[in-house]
């Protein structure tokens, strides 16, 4: 622990000390990172390319269904979008896999929301 005692021989202030540091450091490296691959992802998708001797950059797209509150209550009833609203798409998926919801109009009514997500892809394997 770059010269301080073992974790053992702490105090506990001393132990809600560091960690507390560490979690600061962390937290501050992590809004750092987020900040960095925002940048990074912004102009990978403007067409840029980026690479480092170990790393390329590239974007990865990422799905997620969704399903409009508006338009799942019209067609399934406000019991229905009350019941799935307050848990998720899965809790939609697994009623109408068990025959409570009409499976083939829920796929019909899902919205899929596409992400980029920032790939670093090693250039050495």
């Amino acid at each position: 622990m770059d010269g301080m005692d073992s974790p053992e021989a702490l105090t506990l202030s001393e132990l809600l000390e560091r960690y507390a540091t560490l979690r600061d450091t962390i937290l501050g490296l992590e809004a750092e990172r987020d900040e960095l691959g925002a940048r990074v992802k912004a102009a990978l998708l403007d067409g840029g390319q980026a690479e480092t001797d170990l790393y390329r950059a590239t974007l990865k797209v990422s799905r997620r269904v969704e399903y409009p509150l508006d338009r799942f209550r019209e067609v399934f009833g406000d019991a229905a979008a009350l019941e799935v609203a307050t848990i998720d798409r899965r809790r939609a998926e697994a009623l109408a896999k068990s025959g409570d919801l009409d499976g083939e109009r829920l796929r019909e009514l899902a919205v899929v929301k596409e992400t980029p997500a920032l790939v670093l892809q090693p250039k050495t394997r």
